[in-house]
């Protein structure tokens, strides 16, 4: 099974999202061939989640809570956005505004 493209794989969950009606904004661009993904749900009451991808134990895609288990701070989410970007420079940053909590990546969350 191939790997989609993170450009490919972006545009697609844009559509998914504007068919839902949820605000989303590409805060960063990342390799459009191979870029990983962060995910920043912004709750709008100051709270959010990270969820940045990764692989399950049998090499499936999937996302893990980057903030902790429950919504974090602003502060916090915005944080670990920033130390992630200086690591990979190719990363994607996608912030969903999402105070309804209705949105949900259709890969499963470790």
């Amino acid at each position: 099974m191939s790997k989609v493209k993170s450009g490919l794989w972006v545009q697609a969950l844009l559509w998914r999202l504007n068919r839902l009606a949820v605000p989303v904004v590409v805060r960063q661009r990342g390799d459009g061939d191979a870029g990983a993904v962060l995910l920043k749900l912004s709750y709008l009451d100051g709270t959010a989640l990270v969820l940045s991808q990764t692989r399950d134990g049998s090499g499936n895609p999937a996302w893990i809570r980057a903030t902790g288990p429950d919504p974090a701070s602003e502060e916090k989410a915005e944080a670990y956005i920033e130390r992630s970007l200086k690591i990979d420079g190719d990363l994607w940053v996608l912030e969903i505004e999402d105070p309804r909590k209705i949105f949900a990546p259709e890969e499963p969350i470790l």
